[in-house]
């Protein structure tokens, strides 16, 4: 067995932790420090680092509330994340190590937020099995509804009907790399008229990000006669284009302006990734699924990808002892 130490992120550790995540098997740019620290005043960081003598073998990006630690409650998807040559021998004493530190600091449970498989380099499902040695539970699963590109989709018939509607019109879409008008006069609009609700990234805050990370984060327009009718900002990793936001003015039943939109999104902005990832259609923590949206996504030949939250109480590290015959 090898000896591994645990430590909290600091700011010294920038560059090092940015180093890690560039090679790791399961991470993206959200678990970048310049992405995770935008909203740092919104969360008490507690990312840890475990080390192997002096080496950084895996880190796990997380913030705490009380005595509980999330893999953040800021980001998408989270989890522990590894390097390709990462074994599961050594990720279970990685694991183990995590645990006991959270239990000497007086944190009892951790919280993690799976990142979904389309996400990972390699195949990464270490802590889907240590969970289960640990007497970890599941309390919340998310359904996304996710395109495998590189497989046959089909459109539904409406949804064609839609987007030929969007042609007829003669609608325009324009790649932009400022968010003002999308954010203030259709996103902020229909997220509080709809849902009561505001964008988790503010304009100032979205603006700052697409300048840290321009080919991650695009957004694109629609324009009828030069008039904004609606509007998608993709976050793009290696594998996957996933829209972040999305909104459409009320002329969008008449024009088809979304429908046309993702028409372009899927054929030729996400052309050379696996997936296109258009996310959850729930409420109620995942136990109620909108109907209407999911049939939306299911319409351009999405299917159904799972994505765990576990629960685990840090006391437990002692059953990784003897899992290992």
């Amino acid at each position: 067995m090898k000896n591994y130490s645990v430590k909290k992120y600091q700011e010294t550790d920038y560059a090092n932790w940015n180093a890690f995540i560039s090679q790791a098997k399961n991470a993206t740019f959200l678990f970048h420090r310049d992405f995770m620290d935008y909203h740092k005043d919104r969360f008490e960081d507690y990312s840890l680092m475990v080390f192997e003598g002096v080496k950084l073998v895996a880190v796990l990006p997380a913030n705490r509330v009380g005595d509980c630690v999330y893999s953040h409650q800021g980001l998408t998807y989270g989890g522990l994340v590894l390097l390709p040559k990462s074994k599961l021998y050594n990720t279970i004493f990685v694991f183990k190590a995590i645990l006991e530190y959270l239990n000497e600091n007086q944190i009892y449970k951790l919280v993690l937020k799976q990142i979904p498989s389309i996400y990972c380099e390699y195949l990464s499902d270490e802590i889907n099995y240590l969970m289960y040695v640990c007497k970890g539970k599941i309390i919340m699963k998310h359904n996304l509804s996710v395109i495998s590109l590189n497989n046959d989709f089909v459109f539904s018939k409406s949804r064609k009907q839609c987007i030929n509607r969007g042609k007829i019109q003669n609608l325009i879409i324009k790649e932009e790399s400022n968010f003002e008008i999308f954010w203030n006069k259709l996103l902020i609009p229909n997220l509080k008229d709809k849902y009561g609700s505001k964008p988790v990234h503010s304009l100032k805050e979205i603006m700052s990000l697409k300048s840290k990370f321009p080919e991650n984060i695009r957004h694109f327009n629609v324009y009828s006669n030069e008039r904004l009718v609606a509007g998608t900002t993709l976050f793009m990793t290696k594998n996957v284009a996933k829209p972040q936001y999305i909104a459409g003015s009320e002329e969008n039943n008449f024009l088809g302006c979304i429908d046309f939109l993702y028409d372009f999104l899927i054929k030729e902005v996400a052309r050379g990734k696996f997936f296109f990832d258009l996310g959850p259609s729930h409420e109620n923590k995942g136990l109620e699924i909108v109907e209407n949206i999911n049939f939306w996504k299911e319409s351009f030949g999405a299917n159904s990808l799972v994505q765990d939250f576990y629960e685990v109480e840090t006391s437990n590290h002692y059953l990784l002892d003897t899992v290992l015959i």
